[in-house]
């Protein structure tokens, strides 16, 4: 389960530093051709959920790395399945039906949540 663990987790991670990084740093103009939400959300907004993002991926890799505080992994992995929840309403609201990525990381952040409690 460990090694389950650590591949879904670092690809999840992984992913969220990635868009989360580019959400803190591009502006709007540079997010929108892979982002078209950005421009019905608050650039503010958009800063926080990057922000959010590479919480949540800290929280996957370093409690458990550590062994300081593994309890934390589990709730970092159900806040990236409500992040992506809210991702796909947002989608959805914009009548931007393309929520495939959306799925999918809501199901590998719902399978890293169940690996965690078993660490």
């Amino acid at each position: 389960m460990n090694i389950a663990y650590w591949i879904v987790a670092g690809l999840l991670a992984l992913f969220h530093v990635y868009a989360g990084t580019l959400k803190v740093i591009r502006s709007r103009d540079d997010l929108r051709p892979m982002m078209a939400w950005v421009d019905r959300t608050p650039l503010p907004a958009v800063r926080a959920l990057g922000t959010v993002e590479l919480l949540g991926a800290t929280g996957l890799i370093l409690p458990p790395l550590t062994g300081i505080a593994p309890s934390l992994a589990p709730p970092a992995a159900i806040g990236f399945v409500l992040l992506q929840t809210g991702a796909i309403a947002v989608h959805l609201t914009g009548g931007d039906r393309r929520i495939a990525l959306n799925a999918g990381l809501t199901a590998t952040a719902a399978v890293t949540a169940w690996l965690a409690t078993r660490l």
